[in-house]
């Protein structure tokens, strides 16, 4: 009788362990590109959120550029965070992503961590012209892509941690071109940027100016 006890309490942990083991065998990897890239493609967007060719674009942008610290202004629910991650995670680099909805923080930091991104990418909480000034140290990369009006605002703030050849990236400039005037006479006439507006995604019949700072 205590044989059977001692085989069926070893059954017993046999079973244990080969039910843990299938269920971290059956966790997909989140750091994959195959799990990133269908974690991407099925991403419940709606209007506010860049559109995957935008997001590509500026992942892009980010590696050709060999960026190292890049801050977005208006995170969303973290789709644009999500690509640009991407790439700073592959430059060795950091996205500093800021929103101030307490519940897109909420959605955002949860969908990094989806894809095992919350290390390279920190979403942080709060009005972008109150958090910008807090933000320590270099950048050499700029999205941005909230208030439309206060584009102009935002760069001020973090154009003296600007390192030269850092790139300026502002969402909306054609339909909102009104809205942010100042800030399209900036870039476009300052002798410390070259700007460009280009048409971005069809989705959404718009562009994006990309500027690049000499000095």
């Amino acid at each position: 009788m205590k044989r059977y006890k001692q085989l069926s309490l070893a059954g017993g942990v046999v079973v244990v362990v080969c039910g843990i083991l299938a269920v971290y065998a059956a966790e997909p990897d989140k750091k994959s590109a195959e799990f990133r890239a269908e974690f991407i493609k099925n991403f419940k967007r709606t209007g506010m959120d860049t559109t995957p060719g935008d997001a590509m674009m500026l992942r892009i942008l980010v590696e050709a550029g060999r960026c190292k610290r890049g801050v977005e202004v208006g995170s969303n629910k973290g789709f644009g965070a999500i690509n640009m991650g991407i790439a700073f995670e592959r430059t060795g680099g950091h996205l500093f992503t800021l929103e101030i909805d307490p519940k897109l923080v909420k959605t955002c930091r949860a969908n990094l961590e989806a894809v095992g991104l919350e290390n390279v990418v920190t979403c942080i909480e709060g009005d972008a012209l109150k958090t910008l000034p807090t933000l320590e140290g270099e950048f050499d990369f700029v999205f941005l892509d909230a208030v439309k009006k206060d584009y102009l605002k935002y760069l001020k703030l973090i154009e003296p941690k600007l390192k030269p050849g850092a790139i300026v990236v502002a969402d909306n400039v054609i339909k909102s071109a009104k809205d942010m005037q100042d800030f399209l006479e900036y870039v476009e006439n300052s002798p410390n940027y070259d700007t460009v507006t280009i048409r971005a995604s069809m989705e959404k019949q718009d562009g994006m100016t990309v500027s690049y700072k000499i000095k």
